[in-house]
This record gives C-alpha cells, sequence and structure tokens, in this order.
C-alpha cells in the first residue's frame, strides 16, 4: 500500500485515538525548570513506543533532562533516516493564557478567528482538520513526536521499506548545552543517510516547506558611558557627553538603510552559495504581517545574509517619568544572525574594531575615573558567541528522497527555503557526517514562544502523513 494512503487510512479511523494519545503528553508540563517533569515526559515518550515494539531507550548525564533513542527497523539495503525533535518547551506565564498551559484545550479555530471551545472527540465522531490543540508544547516541539507514533501505528506491525533512527532532547528552549556530549556517547548508534530536524513552522502561506539550514546566533551588548552620575541637561547638555545620542550614532554606522552590514570584516567567510540563491528567488514571501515590506529583497534571499538586530535599547527615562538629564549611560542589546561559514567570535571582533574605529575607547567593566579623565568616548562591548549557521545546497542529492516524501505527504510541490533567518544549534548534527535538512509541520500562526501556543490539526495530519512517507512502503 502506498505510504501516504496507508497513514491517511489510519488517520481517519483512529483520529480520536491520534488526539488523546497527544492530549495526555501535553499534558505533562515540560519546562526547564522542572526537571521532574521533563523525566515523566522522556519516560512517557520512550514508554510510548515500546509499547509499539519499538526499540526505545532514555539516557542521561548528570544535571541534564535525559534523551530518548531508538530504531525503527526498515528493510535491509533501504534509506535509513534519522528524526530530531525536542520534548521541552518554553516557560508559562499561565495569567497570560487563555487557558491553562497545561490542560489540553481544543478549540473549533484560533483564538483570534473566535474559535469555540470543544470537547475532545469519542472513537468515530467525526474531527475538522481547522481544530486546533491549545497547550505548550503542541507546536514547539511536541507535534513531531505524537505524529511518528501515529505513523508507527499505520504500519500495523509490518516492517517500513526505510529505517528510523530518532533522537528527543529535553533542552532545546536553554540552547541545548549537553548536545554535543549525547551525540558523542549515541554517535555509533546514529549513523543515517541523512538527519531531519522536525522543529518549527511551515510557511505563511501554510505550504509545507524543508529548509536546508539555519542562521548562527552571537549576541553583544554595548554601553556607551556618559558622566559618573545623571547630569542637569540645561547646565550640561553641551559639556557633558550624552551616551544616548553617541550610542544611536555608533548603532547606525553598523548598518545602513536596507540593513545591510557596514561594518569592515562582518561578513567574513559567509558561504555564496549560487544555488541556494536561485532557490531563495523562488520562494513566496509571507503576505501582509502588519507592515510594509522592504523594496528590493524577499524574506527567504534575506535569510542569506548576515543580520545586526538590536533587540533592545536602554537609557534614562520616557513619557511620565522623563527626566530632563544627561543620562549617564546607554546600552543596547544585539542579536546577530550569521550565515553558513561565519565564526560567531571572528563576528564578534569585528564589531569590537569597528567600534574602536569610531573613536571609543573600550573598558571590560565600568571605567575608572582615569578612563573618564582621558577618554569622551567610553564604551563596553561584551559578546557571547553563541553557535555558527549550517546550510546544506539545495541540490544536494542524498535529500531528493526526503524532498520527494514531503511532496507526497504535502499532495502538492513544497518550498524549498535554502535556510530558515532563525538560528538553532544544528552545527552539532554535522558531526554525525550526513546532510541536513529541516521537516516544519507546525502552522505558522502556532503562538510558539508566546501564550496561547497551538498546533492546527491539518498540521499534524500533515506530519503523520510525512512520517509515513519516510518510512515508506510497508511489508507483511
Amino acid at each position: 500500500m502506498d505510504p501516504v494512503d496507508r497513514a491517511q487510512a489510519h488517520r481517519a479511523a483512529n483520529q480520536a485515538a491520534i488526539l488523546a494519545s497527544f492530549r495526555d503528553l501535553l499534558s505533562i508540563p515540560n519546562v526547564a525548570a522542572d526537571p521532574e517533569n521533563l523525566q515523566r515526559t522522556a519516560e512517557w515518550i520512550r514508554d510510548s513506543f515500546r509499547e509499539r515494539m519499538v526499540d526505545a531507550a532514555t539516557s542521561a548525564l548528570p544535571g541534564a533532562p535525559p534523551v530518548v533513542f531508538g530504531i525503527i527497523p526498515g528493510r535491509t539495503g533501504g534509506p535509513r533516516y534519522g528524526i530530531y525533535a525536542h520534548y521541552d518547551g518554553q516557560p508559562v506565564d499561565p495569567l497570560r493564557w487563555s487557558n491553562p498551559p497545561f490542560e489540553p484545550t481544543l478549540l473549533s479555530g484560533s483564538l483570534e478567528a473566535g474559535g469555540e471551545h470543544l470537547e475532545f472527540p469519542a472513537a468515530g465522531e467525526p474531527v475538522d482538520p481547522e481544530w486546533r490543540i491549545y497547550a505548550r508544547g503542541a507546536s514547539d516541539d511536541r507535534a513531531p513526536i505524537a505524529a511518528l507514533l501515529a505513523a508507527v501505528d499505520a504500519l500495523d506491525g509490518a516492517q517500513p521499506d526505510a529505517t528510523i533512527v530518532f533522537l528527543f532532547e529535553g533542552e532545546e528552549e536553554i540552547g541545548s548545552p549537553h548536545l554535543p556530549e549525547y551525540l558523542r556517547l549515541l554517535g555509533g548508534r546514529l549513523g543515517a543517510d541523512a538527519w531531519l530536524i522536525c522543529d518549527g513552522p511551515v510557511h505563511q502561506t501554510r505550504r509545507a516547506q524543508v529548509a536546508y539550514g539555519v542562521r548562527g546566533f552571537a549576541e553583544i551588548e554595548i554601553e556607551v558611558f556618559g558622566p559618573p552620575h545623571d547630569l542637569h541637561s540645561g547646565h550640561y547638555g553641551e559639556w557633558a557627553p550624552n551616551p544616548a545620542v553617541l550610542l544611536a550614532e555608533l548603532v547606525a554606522s553598523m548598518r545602513d538603510g536596507d540593513g545591510l552590514m557596514t561594518v569592515d570584516g562582518f561578513g567574513e567567510g559567509a558561504i555564496v552559495d549560487p544555488a541556494s540563491e536561485e532557490a531563495a528567488g523562488a520562494v513566496p514571501d509571507p503576505g501582509d504581517l502588519g507592515f510594509a515590506p522592504p523594496v528590493g529583497v524577499s524574506q527567504a534571499a534575506g535569510a542569506l545574509r548576515p543580520l545586526l538586530n538590536v533587540r533592545g535599547l536602554r537609557a534614562g527615562d520616557v513619557g511620565e517619568a522623563s527626566r530632563n538629564v544627561v543620562p549617564a549611560s546607554a546600552i543596547a542589546s544585539i542579536d546577530l544572525r550569521l550565515v553558513a561559514g561565519q565564526e560567531p567570535q571572528s563576528v564578534i571582533e569585528a564589531i569590537r574594531r569597528h567600534v574602536a574605529g569610531q573613536g571609543y575607547h573600550l573598558v571590560d567593566g565600568d571605567p575608572t575615573g582615569e578612563d573618564r579623565a582621558r577618554h569622551r568616548r567610553l564604551v563596553r562591548v561584551d559578546g557571547i558567541p553563541g553557535y555558527p549557521g549550517v546550510r546544506t545546497p539545495t541540490n544536494d542529492p542524498s535529500l531528493a528522497p526526503v524532498l520527494e516524501a514531503v511532496r507526497a505527504a504535502a499532495g502538492e510541490e513544497p518550498i524549498v527555503l535554502p535556510s530558515f533567518g532563525g538560528s538553532v544549534p544544528l552545527h552539532h548534527f554535522q558531526a554525525l557526517g550526513a546532510p541536513l535538512a529541516i521537516l516544519p509541520i507546525a502552522n505558522h500562526d502556532n503562538n510558539q514562544h508566546s501564550e496561547d501556543e497551538n498546533l492546527r490539526l491539518a498540521n499534524l495530519w500533515y506530519g503523520v502523513d510525512l512520517m509515513s512517507a519516510l518510512l515508506g512502503r510497508s511489508e507483511p
């Protein structure tokens, strides 16, 4: 039987049971500050696969939540794919949620569209694919786990064409600090023709997409110093250095009006891939997001270049709290999105050189009295390197069967995205020596990392079909 037909037949007969199982998983809190429930989550996943006669186990490093790993054996000589997802989720503030975040709630549509509360269906009752489940981790990132479990059920004991090895971790939302060590420990069991990272959303048009890379990440905090304490602006406005003005000018010197970097050496090492550039040109833009888009560059093409983003500024007070002062300091918090080939520490050093080239004296902490007496422009630049970006060429032949599986599951041509604009520590998986791709499942409007996170059921069904397509044809 065709694997997607098999999955769809199984879904049609077992929709209520799939949702009930997913509801059980989502009911377990999964934030990093709750290691006991992370352990419960890992054990639930392991035991759910074991109930399906799948070889699954947990492995735990000291001070870290366990990973769940296992294998679904296929025919000898068949393809072998690795599947990664994470079972941990972002912190929650229950007061900001419309419903308790770990009491999964079924709605007839999105909250924004006026979705109404529903009871979870009983066996045989109809299920609308536009319904949504609201719970932390519903889309980011427990949906792929539920989808793989349902795809195994659809096999009904038969052996698939492909072998699937899987790895689910519990620390992605805090930067995956133990993932490299887990990969070293388990590397011998994780060999695959390709590793598929099941995280993130499908395209804003609701079309399925395959992403071939992610940008890397680094962060910088820049603090410009003025007088030792706030000074009266009338008396000292022309005399004391104003750090708010200086910081604004400094940040503006780092990028032009189109967002392109003007820091010498910022793009050093960036890999230019003509195939990815061509693929980016075919990706549709996301449509109306409530603001006027830039002119001359698509969102997909923009994700192939490095970015300096100002995520926060602080200097003095505003509104009713404002005071007529020259503030003592001004701080900019900056995130850097780096493309494949760039080294995060090298980019940080390029920015430090740029700042010095603008006439600033760099200090490691608060300036001393001698620093203030000798230098009018004083600045502290602290950087955290983060991790590099990764990009697999979109014409890599080893990923062609994966693209075909996505095409079969989606029932249409998927979007080929050369790189996500966001950052995931994908580089850790390069140690496994296999090409990498990202296979998102969640709806684009899922509110991940925010309150009222949700998953559209049509996206869960797509996930089941996708996992079945990857497993391939089954033999009795």
